[in-house]
C-alpha cells in the first residue's frame, strides 16, 4: 500500500475569518498552495491527509490518527518558538516529518541567534545589535547607515521604506515604532548595500547541496533596494528575480556561504538562505529559512527550482525522499526526475 503523508500548515483564509489581519497571515499559506502541494505528493505515488494547523494536529493524534511521515510547513502564530510548535508535538508522538527540528525552528526565527551561531563559525554576518527596550539604543556601537526590523519575523513584516537608518534620531523612532507594532524585539544591523540573493538547498548535513541562486532586484530604482514586505506581496511588479550569471566567482561565493551556513545551522531536507553584499562586494548571511513557501509559481524555493530546470514534482518528492531517507522510514521513489 501507498505510504501516507500527512500535511500540517496554517491556511490563511481560516485565519483572516477570526479577525486575525492581512499581515498577520503573511507567512501562512492560500488555498491553493496547499491544493497544489497535495497533487504534487500524490503524483510523487503517495497518499495524502489534510491535517490542518498544530492544534488539529494535536487533537487528531490524541485520537489516535497516525501517518508514515507529515509533511509539516505549517509557520504556527505566536512567539519566536511557534515554528517549533508541530515538530515538538511530532516527536512527542515519534512521527516522522519533513524539514528542520524544534531547536533548529526556533534557533533560525530569532534572527539575533541565528546570527550569532553563524558568527561564531566564522561566518560573514553584518554586525548587529538586539533592542529590547528603548534604553539598549544608547549603548549600540553600529556604523551608520544601520538597518532595522522585529527579530522573529518572516515575509518581510515591519520592513518598508523606513527600514534604512541613517541617524540615532530615526533609529529611535523606528525602533520605537515596531517594538509597539510587534511586541517583540528589534534587531538592528549594519546596512549592507550590496547585491542580493536567496539561495535554494536540497539535503541534510554533509549530504547537502545547492539547488540554486536567484537574484533579487527591484524593479523601481526611485526607491532603496529593500526587499520589504509590500515587495514580496506584490512581487509580481515589484520584483526581477534571476539567475546570478555574470560573476562565476560571486556564484561560487554565495552558494559555498549559504551551503555552510545551512549546514551550521543544521537545517534539513530543504530550505533558503538569503544572502546579501557588503560594500566591497563580500557575501554576507542575512537569515535562513527552514520552511520555506512552496507555491509552485509564486515561492521563491519552487521558483529557483524552475530556473534550474527541476519540476515542482521532482522538488517535492526530492524533500520527501530526503525525509524518509534520514528518519530511516524507508520510501517508495515512484516519482519520476524531470
Amino acid at each position: 500500500m501507498k505510504r501516507l503523508v500527512g500535511l500540517v500548515y496554517d491556511l490563511r483564509s481560516e485565519y483572516l475569518a477570526e479577525g486575525y489581519s492581512e499581515e498577520d497571515v503573511a507567512e501562512f499559506d492560500s488555498d491553493a498552495t496547499i491544493r497544489l502541494l497535495q497533487e504534487a505528493i500524490e503524483r510523487c505515488g503517495y497518499r495524502t491527509e489534510r491535517i490542518g494547523h498544530g492544534q488539529t494536529l494535536s487533537l487528531k493524534l490524541a485520537a489516535g490518527h497516525r501517518w508514515d511521515m507529515v509533511f509539516n510547513i505549517a509557520e504556527g502564530i505566536g512567539g519566536r518558538c511557534r515554528e517549533s510548535y508541530v515538530p515538538a508535538l511530532l516527536e512527542m508522538y515519534g512521527i516522522p516529518y519533513t524539514f528542520s527540528d524544534p531547536l533548529v525552528c526556533a534557533l533560525t526565527l530569532d534572527k539575533a541567534m541565528a546570527k550569532q551561531w553563524v558568527a561564531h563559525h566564522s561566518l560573514a554576518t553584518p554586525a548587529f545589535a538586539v533592542v529590547k527596550t528603548m534604553a539598549d539604543i544608547d549603548a549600540i556601537k553600529l556604523t551608520y547607515p544601520l538597518f532595522a526590523k522585529p527579530l522573529a519575523e518572516g515575509t518581510g513584516k515591519g520592513i518598508d521604506q523606513n527600514s534604512k537608518i541613517e541617524n540615532v534620531t530615526k533609529l529611535k523612532a523606528v525602533c520605537a515604532e515596531l517594538l509597539s507594532r510587534y511586541g517583540q524585539p528589534v534587531l538592528v544591523e549594519e546596512f549592507l548595500p550590496g547585491r542580493e540573493f536567496t539561495v535554494g538547498i536540497l539535503g541534510t548535513g554533509e549530504g547537502a547541496s545547492v539547488l540554486g541562486t536567484m537574484e533579487i532586484e527591484l524593479v523601481s530604482k526611485d526607491e532603496p533596494a529593500i526587499y520589504s514586505y509590500l515587495n514580496k506581496e506584490e512581487c509580481e511588479s515589484r520584483i526581477y528575480y534571476h539567475p546570478l550569471q555574470d560573476n562565476p566567482a560571486l556564484k561560487n561565493q554565495v552558494e559555498q556561504l549559504a551551503l555552510r551556513c545551512y549546514q551550521v545551522l543544521q537545517c534539513r531536507d530543504a530550505g533558503r538562505v538569503d544572502i546579501r553584499c557588503d560594500s566591497d562586494g563580500k557575501p554576507c548571511f542575512i537569515e535562513v529559512n527552514p520552511l520555506a513557501g512552496l507555491h509552485p509559481e509564486h515561492s521563491d524555493l519552487p521558483m529557483i527550482a524552475t530556473q534550474e530546470g527541476v519540476s515542482y514534482d521532482t522538488l517535492i518528492g526530492t524533500i520527501l525522499e530526503n525525509a524518509f531517507r534520514r528518519t530511516g522510514a524507508g520510501s517508495q521513489k515512484t516519482w519520476k526526475i524531470s
